[in-house]
Order: structure tokens, then C-alpha cells, then sequence
């Protein structure tokens, strides 16, 4: 059984906003925050057992980047926030009827 098929009820949906687009478009942003939050205690958790294994030094992962390294960033960064905000212009992306 999928958590899905629980929570669908023959009950209206609760609403906060004019739009019920709104009410789901938040409450996808609040399931990915949780899932962020999720992900930054785990990887303290996993910074701590780096840490004490002798794998890494407190402060190892605070450093500034080479030029290299700072390069790769920037392009990686780059590629992920254009596919992030292409959304924006409002533009058909699939290849399907227009």
C-alpha cells in the first residue's frame, strides 16, 4: 500500500489560499524543505564520523576552492540553475503538441 492511497479521503481539500494551485504548490515546497532539512542532518552526521575516523579535519570541508575546483563549481552551479529557472520564461520544453 502506498502512503497516496491512504491519504486520499471523499472529503473537499483544506485550502489557505484562493487557488488550491497554491495550497499544492506549497505543500510540494514544504515536502522538499523537509527533505533538505533530512539531508543536512545527515550529512553532519556523516561529517562527524569523517571527523572522528581521522578521514577529514574540522574546518577540511570550510577551505576556500582552487581555481580549479572553484571552475568546476561554477559551470556545475550554472547547469543547475539553468535547469532550475528555465521553468520561469514560460516556454514549452517537452517536444508534445504546442
Amino acid at each position: 500500500m502506498r502512503i497516496s492511497d491512504t491519504l486520499i479521503e471523499d472529503r473537499p481539500e483544506q485550502t489557505f489560499f484562493e487557488d488550491p494551485a497554491l495550497d499544492r504548490a506549497f505543500g510540494v515546497v514544504m515536502a522538499l524543505a523537509t527533505e533538505v532539512y533530512v539531508q543536512r542532518n545527515r550529512m553532519r552526521a556523516l561529517e562527524r564520523q569523517l571527523e572522528v575516523a581521522g578521514v577529514i579535519e574540522n574546518g577540511d570541508l570550510d577551505r576556500e576552492p582552487s581555481d580549479e575546483e572553484r571552475l568546476a563549481e561554477a559551470e556545475d552551479r550554472d547547469a543547475f540553475v539553468e535547469g532550475l529557472m528555465i521553468n520561469l520564461l514560460g516556454k514549452q520544453q517537452a517536444k508534445g503538441a504546442s
